[in-house]
């Protein structure tokens, strides 16, 4: 085998689980077939669940410097400020859900910085690098490339977008819908007139053919242009064409966009794989979904399911658990993406505000064949749910939980005497009472009174 693990595509998706297989001891290579980074600000919006993920992961440190909140909306009409947009219904912080808001980082920075923690981590991204086919048998798959030699691996996740190589050539469909006909402009842009302490709206006024709205790029001195068009309308993705519709929008004169720094035109729909696993191949991010931009998904769905996919394939691969674990990705992963599209989609079309299940807090593994709740009476906390943060004993759980290992918290209820990675303390306001197996991606996988079961719960999954 050239690698274990071969990952298809370096956006958050790939260098997420690269760095959650490199922190694993799993040698893993990322190929990309572009020859650097992703440029753009398209996926700026950090959700608190993916907040979460990032301070294991060790990059939300780096996260929170280089962006910051989403600013309070100003709605303009004829050059006069007419009222405010609210994006997101408020949320309080608590020990249990530090992170309560989204944090705006341009997608490209975002990137920069888990491609900095996969290199830190000894991980590496080969560019430059197009997938055009892939056999895989029994022992491993053999990836195909446009140029250069074959690699061989034992497993290869396809994390190369919506129009995924990867997922045509194993002829896995799609099955989706046109969220909006309406096509969408969106360009990061230097530009004069505007403060940067505002997300700046223009709703359709007089001859202009749809909204426009100008977002400041936290941490950055960019701005985001987005534009809707009629359907049907050609967009002109240069500059002069930029120029154009913020001006036919806008008070602003064509002159104030003085610098193009990216720019795509694109169709808002929602589509979800039909299956997310072929053989030795996975589908992740939005090889497996896409999605909306408008309820802030899709990214952090993408990152999650890399969340999910990485312990398992390190169980499998490093700590001889069976394959048979492997399953419970597509089980755990594919019903949560159905939810979120939807979700994305009547965000999209107004039937959603942005609140509390676009947070993602709330998302679990109640159902998965990996949860197991032994408790006749559970508290608030069940197995398959996420395990909030909170203080036992003068430890933070998140810092507790932060690294590759699985983690057993006793509140009020004996531990084993022979377990590891143990936090004790009373029983917990947070939790309730019992013993309590989180895993390695934060969410609750067995709960009980006492530790009956455990021993063979442990045993089951290999884990131990």
């Amino acid at each position: 085998m050239d690698t274990d693990v071969l990952i298809v595509g370096a956006g958050p998706t790939g260098l997420a689980l690269g760095i959650d297989l490199a922190r694993r001891g799993v040698d893993a290579l990322v190929v990309e077939r572009a020859g650097g980074l992703f440029p753009g600000s398209r996926g700026k919006g950090i959700q608190p669940r993916t907040r979460e993920v990032f301070h294991d992961l060790g990059v939300l440190d780096a996260i929170q410097a280089a962006g910051g909140s989403y600013p309070v909306g100003v709605i303009w009409q004829d050059g006069r400020r007419v009222g405010e947009h609210r994006m997101f219904d408020p949320a309080d912080s608590s020990e249990d859900s530090p992170y309560t808001e989204p944090w705006m980082v341009p997608q490209w920075r975002t990137q920069e910085i888990l491609f900095a923690r996969l290199e830190e981590l000894g991980g590496r991204v080969d560019f430059g690098r197009e997938v055009d086919g892939l056999a895989q048998d029994e022992g491993g798959v053999t990836a195909q490339f446009a140029a250069g030699a074959p690699v061989r691996a034992r497993y290869v996740v396809a994390a190369d977008g919506g129009r995924s190589v990867v997922r045509r050539s194993l002829g896995i469909g799609m099955t989706g819908e046109r969220v909006d006909p309406n096509p969408m402009l969106v360009a990061d842009v230097r530009i004069g007139g505007l403060d940067r302490n505002n997300l700046h709206v223009f709703p359709p006024n007089g001859d202009a053919e749809g909204f426009l709205a100008i977002w400041p790029l936290a941490g950055t001195e960019d701005f985001q242009v987005v534009a809707q068009f009629p359907e049907g309308t050609p967009v002109d993705v240069s500059l002069e064409g930029v120029r154009k519709v913020v001006a036919a929008r806008s008070h602003l004169g064509p002159e104030e966009v003085t610098e193009l720094r990216w720019a795509s035109d694109f169709r808002p729909r929602a589509a979800l794989a039909d299956r997310f696993r072929d053989g030795r191949v996975f589908l992740a991010g939005d090889a497996a979904h896409i999605h909306s931009p408008a309820g802030g998904q899709g990214l952090n769905t993408s990152v999650q399911d890399a969340y999910n996919l990485g312990w398992k394939l390190g169980a499998v691969l490093r700590e001889g658990a069976p394959a048979a674990l492997l399953d419970t990705y597509e089980e755990e992963r594919r019903p949560i993406a159905a939810d979120m599209l939807g979700l994305s989609t009547s965000v999209h079309r107004g039937e959603v505000r942005r609140g509390e299940a676009t947070r993602q807090l709330g998302l679990g593994y109640r159902e998965s064949s990996l949860t197991q709740e032994t408790r006749k009476a559970p508290g608030p906390v069940r197995a398959g749910d996420r395990a909030p943060d909170a203080t036992v004993s003068g430890v933070r759980l998140f810092d507790a939980f932060r690294g590759p290992h699985w983690t057993l918290l006793a509140l009020g209820a004996e531990p084993p005497a022979d377990a590891l990675n143990v936090v004790s303390g009373p029983a917990h306001e947070t939790y309730g009472t019992g013993l309590f197996l989180v895993r390695p991606d934060g969410y609750v996988g067995w709960a009980g009174e006492t530790a009956a079961g455990l021993t063979e719960y442990v045993a089951r999954l290999g884990i131990g």
